[in-house]
């Protein structure tokens, strides 16, 4: 049992909080005299990923072992709920292990021949398959099906759909009947209005939208996961694709108006969250390097915050520090809303009602 006093965020007031079976509590239970103190100043719902790949590196698709690494980074980095986002490997293990971020699995990424990174997705041999693979996909994974929406067509040289636009509004269709929400790898423009018609749920990077499509997110309620520090590899990118000049200069435009584009999304209502897309070309436990990229593109530190904490996990359909919730939370000393740099200095990490900072063993979940 542990009691903690601080500040609960989103909350503005002091009150106690106890952790008795892996929830919290407001009220003293039996035995509280005795309870382990966490000292701190601020408490906070655990930080959330919504775009991350505990099982994907440079070179493709992890072991598990190395998966499992990447997760505990994420968890030292105070992120204590990841949506995988799409993951080659099948990581239900790591979700039964006490010492490691809840994961929310979002199954393969749905891909077609070459127009995908090679070995991370099922290439389907034709988009009229979609629909079938996305229910496969539903009723495999934990309510999220992930789309690729566009990449390279070397054909063209530049940017290009997947998808017909009858085929996407199939499969969200799909999706949605079968209780699971989509989202799809957005880069360009061409892909966008197909995406939204469909009734996407949300779209990752996103760095092809407009005001209008902003306006048209607002009012769809469709959320948008920028991934800004993955974003900032485009100018690298585009270095390297010397033979598609047109793609190598699109993707610099894109790179260009991003943090605008996400400072407009927040002035348009648009619902966005915090997502690293860590494995590849990012590296895991960086959660607080994109939630400050956030706060610069035009987000206040609460939006930020929440964007992270409290309002992504309850888009997830994760209680924050609410009576009776699970108790994963961290302990600070100082105020994130004053300095967000306050988050690289937790007091304590505590998931799962275990503060990951003791010396006290792990129970099972």
């Amino acid at each position: 049992m542990y009691h903690v006093r601080g500040v609960v965020l989103p909350d503005e007031t002091e009150r106690d909080l106890w952790i008795v079976d892996g929830r919290v509590t407001g009220t003293p239970p039996d035995g509280a005299e005795s309870a382990r103190a966490l000292d701190g100043a601020f408490v906070l719902p655990g930080l959330v990923d919504a775009h991350c790949h505990p099982g994907i590196d440079a070179n493709g698709a992890t072991t598990l072992d190395e998966a499992a690494e990447h997760a505990r980074r994420d968890r030292d980095a105070g992120t204590l709920l990841i949506r995988d986002c799409g993951l080659p490997i099948d990581v239900r293990p790591l979700q039964r292990r006490a010492d490691l971020p809840r994961i929310i699995r979002a199954g393969r990424h749905l891909a077609l021949p070459k127009r995908y990174l090679p070995g991370l997705g099922l290439e389907l041999g034709h988009p009229d398959e979609l629909p079938d693979a996305v229910a496969e996909q539903a009723a495999d994974g934990d309510g999220w099906v992930k789309l690729v929406g566009d990449w390279i067509d070397r054909s063209v040289g530049d940017l290009a759909p997947l998808w017909p636009d009858d085929v996407l509004a199939e499969a969200v269709k799909v999706a949605h009947e079968a209780g699971a929400r989509v989202t799809a790898h957005v880069f360009g423009e061409a892909a966008l209005p197909g995406l939204l018609d469909a009734g996407i749920d949300c779209l990752e990077h996103g760095t092809g939208l407009g005001a209008g499509d902003l306006a048209e997110l607002a009012d769809r309620g469709t959320a948008l996961v920028p991934t800004l520090i993955n974003i900032d590899n485009f100018p690298g990118i585009a270095d390297q694709a010397v033979r598609y000049p047109t793609y190598a200069a699109h993707m610099r435009a894109l790179h260009a108006g991003v943090r605008d584009m996400v400072g407009s999304a927040v002035d348009a209502g648009v619902a966005v969250y915090a997502g690293t897309d860590a494995g590849g070309m990012v590296a895991h436990g960086r959660i607080v390097d994109e939630i400050e990229a956030l706060h610069a593109a035009g987000m206040t530190t609460t939006q930020a915050l929440a964007s992270a904490s409290w309002a992504a996990r309850e888009w997830l359909g994760y209680d924050g520090l609410t009576e009776g919730a699970a108790a994963d939370l961290l302990v600070l000393d100082d105020d994130p809303r004053a300095n967000l740099a306050a988050l690289r200095r937790p007091r304590h990490v505590v998931l799962r009602g275990q503060v990951l900072d003791s010396t006290e063993p792990p129970s099972s979940p």
